[in-house]
């Protein structure tokens, strides 16, 4: 190399070096101000074994979860109480002194084995207004049976109490539970079980309901259909690709809504769906409905072929006059068996689930590790976040649950007809949480805490809230109620939030405590009567939840 090319050459270098260091600089003076690091959550493993694989499960206002599976599988593997068996006609094992059925507290991370005579597999349930779970027929001996669980502390022995005086009209398996604003449930649907019904009873026995028959396929892709209760008292109920508003009062379709685009969504097929949260902030008038997920036709009575599952999200503003499916969102990866979970911030959480086949045993291979937040008041298009995997498969019968201090509860996944461990895809047994983005340590100045002042709260009446944080907060926190599902194939019965009106902020004594004064529910049709989880949320942070009853 010549002199003369080596001054030349040495200048060059130093002015890309220059350039270089210079886009560096800016790059980092605008990320920090523009676009933070976003935090993809964390995973915990709460427990590494317990003892049954859970099918169902549901939060209690103790905040313990009770978690439930079926009964003719054989042994589990955690024990009653001594002396305490079970003698049943199951197929597999008829005197039986292991649980089916336990309740997990978070905070010692334990489970107590609790008692299951009949048969509760594939059924349903919710919370009534007490607080009590009521839970509703299964197979075999359960197909009718009503069951109730009234919770206690952690510390307690409250247990299952099966019914010997009242059960079920109709055999159900396979159905759906809705509380209703009268405090009674309605039971919708199941397996050859075209009808519907109420606990307590109606004098007339199950009701017919066409809806049901008229979805119907070979692949009787209408079990465990979607049923929300509307603002207006009706309900809304999804079946296969179809939907309808339904007045359970008068036993009369209101409106039928155009069929969703795509694949069949409920099961076998395996998608799931959510009321997007009712808002105070528009006099609760706009009402949406989010289907995701599902299973391509013929997934399930083909299951060798292990068909790609959809990756389409549907959404409809069923409160329009003209109401229509808006298809613009794309999941990252193609999902059936998926849960959505409504969180405390409003967004939903779409985890757990499969990437091809459907629900059924082994039915279904390469499962979706990595939830997907989706952004509910996000632009078309953009809504979607792919969040940290786990490394446990989480497919068919699995459950997820939102907890009062923000992370989701997830637990099962057996794909198989008895407990099987020697496998690709084994029985679970493991416990884990899931801790979305804000519950990371970045947003802990952001995190508030609070308290509420009565802990019964009345419809349409003003309560106190009272909220502080590490940091003056820039405005009013959000408060909104959060209901307690039952969780159960992909679906949660009963899901619901309602953000409430703030009427006054009074900053008190201490720079960052706030009085604030928010209005319950005007309504049971906007909120059943019942327990809520109310979490104050300051800068899409939420605080810990303080459960309160929502009563006339």
């Amino acid at each position: 190399m010549s002199q003369r090319m080596r001054l030349m050459w040495i200048p060059n270098q130093q002015w890309r070096w220059m350039r270089t260091a210079a886009t560096l600089v800016l790059i980092c003076w605008i990320i920090p101000q523009v676009a933070p690091a976003q935090d993809l959550g964390t995973w915990e493993l709460l427990l590494e074994n317990a003892g049954i694989a859970c099918m169902h499960a549901a939060l209690t206002r103790f905040g313990t979860v009770v978690m439930i599976d079926r009964t003719d599988i054989g042994a589990s593997q955690i024990g009653l109480p001594a002396g305490v068996c079970r003698d049943s006609d199951d197929l597999v094992l008829k005197h039986d002194c292991t649980a089916h059925s336990v309740v997990f507290d978070p905070v010692t991370k334990t489970v107590r084995p609790l008692f299951l005579q009949t048969d509760p597999w594939c059924s349903s349930g919710q919370f009534m207004p007490d607080g009590s779970l009521m839970q509703t027929g299964g197979d075999f001996d359960g197909v009718r049976k009503i069951r109730t669980f009234v919770p206690c502390e952690a510390s307690g022995i409250c247990d299952w109490v099966e019914s010997t005086t009242q059960e079920l009209q109709s055999g159900r398996w396979y159905s759906t539970n809705q509380l209703l604003p009268d405090g009674r449930q309605i039971i919708i649907g199941g397996r050859s079980a075209f009808n519907l019904e109420f606990i307590p009873p109606n004098a007339n026995g199950p009701l017919y309901f066409p809806f049901l028959n008229a979805t119907n396929d070979d692949q009787n892709d209408n079990l465990y259909p979607y049923v929300h209760l509307l603002p207006s008292g009706n309900l809304f109920v999804f079946a296969n690709r179809d939907s309808i508003e339904y007045n359970y009062l008068t036993d009369t379709v209101v409106r039928t809504f155009p069929r969703i685009p795509g694949e069949p969504r409920n099961y076998p097929s395996g998608g799931s769906s959510v009321m997007l949260p009712l808002l105070a902030s528009n006099n609760f008038s706009i009402v949406e409905i989010l289907v995701c997920g599902g299973a391509q036709y013929g997934a399930y009575l083909n299951s060798a072929a292990q068909m790609t599952c959809s990756n389409t999200c549907g959404r409809m503003v069923v409160s329009d006059p003209n109401p229509t499916w808006a298809m613009d969102d794309i999941m990252p990866i193609p999902r059936c068996m998926g849960d959505m979970i409504l969180l405390p911030t409003r967004d939903v959480m779409i985890i757990n689930g499969a990437q091809q086949g459907s629900q059924g045993w082994t039915n279904a291979i390469n499962p979706a590790f990595s939830p997907v937040l989706y952004y509910t008041y996000a632009s078309p298009g953009y809504r979607m976040l792919t969040m940290a995997p786990t490394t446990i498969a989480r497919m068919y019968h699995s459950t997820a649950n939102l907890m009062q201090d923000g992370r989701i509860f997830i637990a099962g996944s057996n794909p198989h007809q008895f407990y099987v461990f020697d496998v690709d895809y084994p029985t679970e047994l493991r416990l884990e949480a899931f801790s979305p983005h804000y519950l990371a340590p970045s947003h802990d100045l952001q995190r508030p805490t609070v308290t509420v002042s009565p802990l019964q709260i009345t419809y349409n009446t003003p309560f106190t809230v009272t909220v502080s944080a590490p940091v003056t907060l820039a405005g009013p926190p959000e408060i909104n109620l959060v209901s307690a599902p039952f969780s159960t194939h992909s679906y949660q019965q009963g899901q619901r939030v309602v953000s409430l009106a703030v009427s006054s902020s009074v900053q008190i004594a201490l720079a960052t405590l706030y009085q604030i004064t928010a209005v319950a529910p005007w309504g049971p049709t906007l909120a059943p009567p019942g327990y809520y989880m109310l979490f104050a949320v300051n800068e899409a942070v939420p605080s810990t939840a303080v459960w309160v009853l929502l009563s006339t």
